[in-house]
C-alpha cells in the first residue's frame, strides 16, 4: 500500500525564492492587461521592488539553518544564503540596465528587416517581456545553488536557463545575429540537459536516491557499482561545467556573448555564473566529497586547460564582446580551482570570488552599451581607440573594470585570484596555481592592450561616439565600480562575514 507523506514547507526559509515568482507572476499579468504607455514602468517599479523585497526577506531568515526547507528538496544554510545574496544583489545592478530600452527590439515576433519590425521600431514600442522573464530566471538562479537533490536541482537548471534562451534573441539591432545566438544557445543548452539527466539516471542507479544525502550514504558505505558513480560524475558534470562555460564545453559562450542584447550578456555572465558554482561547489562538497580521488584529477585537467585556452584565445580576439566572453571563461578556470580545493578556504574565496567578478562584469558590459554609431553599438576594439580622449571617465571606468579582471592590486579581482589560488596550495594543488598565475599574466596583457589602445592612440573619426548614459546605466555602472575599487581596499568585513557564516549542511 502507497502512503502518501505531507509535504512539510518552510515557507520563511522559502520566501526569497517565492517573492520572485509572485513578482514573476505579477509581471505576466501587468504584460497581459496593464496599459501599453505605462508598461514599461509598471514593469521596472514591480521588478525592482521583487527584487529588494526578496533580499530583505533573505536577510531575515539569514542565520536559520534548515535541512527541510522542502523536505530533502532544498536546504539553507549559510553558503546558500551568501549565494543566494549574491545573485539578488548583481541582479538588482544588473536590472538598471535592462532598463534601458534601447538594447531590446520593439516587437520580438516581427521578422529581422519586415515592414513589421519597421513599422513597430517608428511606434517605439517597448519589449516589457524582459522584466518577467529576469525574474524567472532569477528564481531559477535561487534554486539552484539550494537544491539538494537531483530532480529539483534538474528543475531549477531548466527554471534559469530557459528564460535565458528567450533573453538572448531580443536584441534591437543584429536580430539576425542575436536570434543565432538564442538558437545556439538553445540547441546546446538541452545537448548538456540530456547529458544532465544521463547523470542524474546512473547516480540513482547508484544510490537508489537522487538526495546529496542519500548519494553521499551510498559513496560513504561503498555498496554500489562504482562504474555507475564514475558514469554518474561525469554527465552530471557535463551539464554543470557547460553552465559555467568551462572548456570544452565553452563554444556557446562567444557567440551568445556577442549575439545577445548586452544588458543580458552582463546579466547572465555574471548572475548565472554565482547559480552555477554554487550548485556545483555543493555537489562536490557534499556528495562527492568521499569520491574525491575519482573526480579530482578530471577537474583538475579541465580547470588547468580552461584557464589557459581562455587566456590565449581572447588575445586574439578584435571584438569586445567575444574578448570579455573568452575572459569568463578563464575565469571559469580559476573559479574551479575553488572546487578542487575542497576546503572551507576554496568555498570562502569562491563566494568573495563570484560575487567580486559578477558585480565588475555587469559593470564592464554597461560600459559597452555606451559605445555607439549610427548602427548601435560599437564592439569592434579598432574603433575603441583614442576612447580615453573622447571621454576620459567612461575609458577609465572600463580599465577599472579590466584592471579587476586582470586581478592587479587594490580592485577586487586581486583579492579574489589570491584567496582562491590560496585555497588551491593549501590543498596541495600547486599544478593550479602555477597555471592560474600564469594565465594571469597573459589575460593581463590582453586586458592592458585594451587600456593602451584607449588612452595612448589617437582617436579615428568614423562616427564612433560615447553617448550619455541614462540615469540607469549610471546607476549600474557607479554601483559596479565602487563595489570593485572597495572590496580591493576593504575587503576585510566581506571576507570576515564569509568566514563566518559558509558552510554546507550534509
Amino acid at each position: 500500500m502507497i502512503r502518501f507523506v505531507n509535504p512539510t514547507l518552510d515557507y520563511a526559509l522559502l520566501a526569497p525564492i517565492l517573492i520572485v515568482l509572485g513578482g514573476a507572476l505579477l509581471g505576466v499579468l501587468v504584460e497581459a492587461f496593464g496599459p501599453r504607455a505605462s508598461r514599461a514602468a509598471s514593469q521596472l517599479f514591480i521588478t525592482l521592488a521583487t527584487l529588494v523585497l526578496s533580499l530583505a526577506s533573505l536577510i531575515k531568515v539569514r542565520g536559520r539553518s534548515s535541512a527541510a526547507a522542502a523536505m530533502e528538496s532544498v536546504t539553507f544554510d549559510g553558503a546558500g544564503v551568501l549565494l543566494q545574496g549574491s545573485i539578488l544583489i548583481i541582479s538588482i545592478i544588473a536590472v538598471f540596465l535592462l532598463a534601458d530600452q534601447e538594447n531590446f527590439t520593439a516587437l520580438a515576433a516581427a521578422l529581422p528587416g519586415s515592414d513589421e519590425e519597421r513599422t513597430s521600431l517608428q511606434q517605439d514600442l517597448k519589449v516589457t517581456e524582459v522584466y518577467p522573464l529576469t525574474l524567472f530566471a532569477v528564481a531559477g538562479m535561487l534554486l539552484f545553488p539550494v537544491a539538494t537533490d537531483l530532480v529539483t536541482l534538474f528543475v531549477a537548471l531548466e527554471m534559469l536557463s530557459l528564460p535565458l534562451y528567450l533573453l538572448a534573441g531580443l536584441s534591437r539591432r543584429r536580430r539576425l545575429m542575436s536570434q543565432e545566438a538564442a538558437l545556439k544557445y538553445f540547441l546546446l543548452g538541452a545537448f548538456a540537459s540530456a547529458f544532465f539527466l544521463m547523470g542524474v539516471a546512473y547516480l540513482y542507479g547508484y544510490s537508489a536516491s537522487v538526495t546529496f544525502a542519500g548519494i553521499h550514504s551510498a559513496v560513504i558505505g561503498g555498496t554500489g557499482n562504482d562504474i555507475y558513480l564514475l558514469l554518474g560524475i561525469a554527465f552530471l558534470s557535463i551539464g554543470l561545467l557547460f553552465k559555467v562555460g568551462a572548456v570544452p564545453f565553452h563554444a556557446w559562450s562567444p557567440d551568445v556573448y556577442q549575439g545577445a542584447p548586452t544588458a543580458v550578456t552582463a546579466f547572465m555572465a555574471a548572475a548565472t555564473k554565482v547559480a552555477a558554482f554554487g550548485a556545483m561547489l555543493r555537489i562536490y562538497y557534499v556528495s562527492f566529497a568521499e569520491a574525491y580521488w575519482q573526480w579530482r584529477p578530471a577537474i583538475i585537467a579541465i580547470a588547468l586547460i580552461t584557464m589557459v585556452f581562455g587566456s590565449l584565445v581572447a588575445i586574439a580576439q578584435r571584438d569586445v564582446k567575444r574578448m570579455l566572453a573568452y575572459s569568463s571563461i578563464a575565469h571559469a578556470g580559476f573559479l574551479l580551482a575553488g572546487v578542487v580545493a575542497l576546503n572551507k578556504s576554496g568555498l570562502n574565496a569562491s563566494i568573495f570570488y563570484l560575487f567580486a567578478y559578477g558585480v565588475a562584469t555587469v559593470g564592464a558590459f554597461g560600459i559597452v552599451t555606451l559605445v555607439r554609431d549610427s548602427a548601435g553599438e560599437v564592439t569592434d576594439l579598432n574603433r575603441w581607440s583614442g576612447l580615453g580622449k573622447r571621454s576620459p571617465w567612461v575609458a577609465t571606468a572600463f580599465a577599472g573594470f579590466l584592471l579587476a579582471f586582470a586581478g592587479i592590486p587594490l580592485t577586487s579581482g586581486f583579492i579574489g585570484k589570491f584567496s582562491i589560488f590560496s585555497a588551491a596550495y593549501e590543498s596541495g594543488s600547486t599544478a593550479i596555481l602555477i597555471t592560474g598565475v600564469l594565465s594571469s599574466a597573459i589575460a593581463a596583457f590582453f586586458y592592458i592592450r585594451v587600456i593602451v589602445l584607449m588612452f595612448f592612440k589617437d582617436p579615428v573619426e568614423d562616427g564612433t561616439s560615447v553617448v550619455i548614459p541614462s540615469i540607469y546605466t549610471q546607476i549600474t555602472i557607479t554601483i559596479s565600480a565602487v563595489v570593485t575599487f572597495a572590496l580591493g581596499i576593504y575587503p576585510t568585513p566581506l571576507i570576515n562575514f564569509i568566514q563566518s557564516s559558509a558552510a554546507f549542511l550534509r
